[in-house]
Order: C-alpha cells, then structure tokens, then sequence
C-alpha cells in the first residue's frame, strides 16, 4: 500500500539515541535514591514523554523528582549526544527514498523540539527535516499511548489517520498509532516483537523498511 504521510518516531528509529539515553536516566534515577538498571529504563520508559517518568517515580515511591530534573537530565543528554550520537543505520536511505518517490515524511517524537533538534543537528538529518516536519509531545496535551501527537502531525501536514504510516520502536508508540487509527511498522532493533503486538508488521533492520514502503 502507498501511504500518504509516513511518521517516523524519532530515538531509536532515525536516532541510535535510546541506548544513550536510556543508560543516562537510569544513572540519574539511581543517583536521586530511585535505583534503576538499564534494563528496567527500556521497559518503563523508552517511547514516553518526560512526564511519565516523574508520574510513575511519584506513583511508586510517593516522592516528587526535583524540579530542575528535566533541565539535568538533558544537559546529560545533549553533551552525550554530541560525543556519540549516530544515525540509525539505513535511516538516510528510507528517508532520500520517500523524497524521491514523493512521498509526504514528518517526525512525531515524544522529545521535546530542542531534543530532536539536537539529535538530527549531531547526526546530518537535520537536512531532511525543516520546520513543518517536526512535532513533539511538546505540541498536545498528552504523549504517546494517547494518539493525540499522531493525530496532530496528520492534521498539521493533511493526511488522513486511515492513510498514514507510523514507524515506531516503542510499545507506547504502537499503541499511540492503533489508538490513532494508523497503521504502524514496529522496527524490533531494541524491542522484542512480542512486546510490540498489534503493529501492522515488524522488521528488524532499517534497510527493509525502503522495500516494505513500495
């Protein structure tokens, strides 16, 4: 099928960013009294915006994270990225596809719009995605599972939810994409394809995704 927008999440579909990332917080998390491995990072938080990690510290612990954490953790975040951060491998390919075949690409991410911007700055994707593309969690009310940021990326560059693609790695972006009525590719790099029941279909390496897309 032809689809009229494809979506793309952006850490760890476009960006090899969540094993950098993911390996910071739980450093972070342990550093304030809240011990957590790398392993238990990916389960509870990879896909999710910055507010679910505060709702699910309060509701475990009954204690508030401090209030400079989001600006911490970044700054961690972003200096690692600088030193590290690559594109994921075949994420230029699919993207110089879609461009020549013409077909409408955006990124939906649940990081906020400096986090992206810094991630496709460090990496050379920034070239393919000019201001119009990029929607973050930042932009709606809710981030992924609710489907609120698909459904907005779709209005904002006029597809209709039956007629997109969202290319997702997270457990909460597949839900976000059945809940938005899309069809969604589950990229199974990082994540076992079981926990990412209910994609339309999974593939394993960024280079199937161009032959997928035909």
């Amino acid at each position: 099928m032809r689809y009229d927008l494809v979506i793309f999440d952006n850490d760890g579909v476009l960006v090899d960013s969540e094993p950098i990332s993911n390996r910071l917080l739980a450093a972070y998390l342990t550093e304030l009294g809240h011990p957590t491995s790398y392993e238990d990072s990916i389960r509870d938080y990879m896909g999710s915006a910055m507010h679910r990690i505060h709702d699910l510290v309060l509701e475990r612990t009954g204690e508030r994270l401090p209030e400079d954490f989001d600006d911490v953790f970044h700054a961690r975040v972003f200096a690692a990225f600088e030193r590290e951060l690559k594109a994921v491998p075949g994420a230029v390919d699919v993207l110089e596809k879609l461009g020549a075949d013409g077909v409408p690409y955006c990124v939906a991410s649940s990081g906020s719009h400096e986090r992206i911007r810094v991630g496709h700055r460090t990496t050379g994707l920034d070239r393919y995605f000019e201001e119009g593309r990029v929607f973050s969690s930042q932009d709606v009310g809710r981030g992924k599972p609710a489907p609120d940021l698909f459904l907005h990326a779709a209005e904002r560059m006029g597809g209709a939810p039956t007629r997109c693609l969202v290319v997702e790695d997270s457990p909460l972006g597949v839900q976000a994409a059945v809940a938005a009525g899309m069809d969604v590719y589950g990229f199974t790099a990082m994540t076992p394809p079981a926990k990412l029941a209910g994609a339309t279909q999974l593939f394993s390496d960024m280079g199937e995704l161009a032959d997928l897309l035909v």
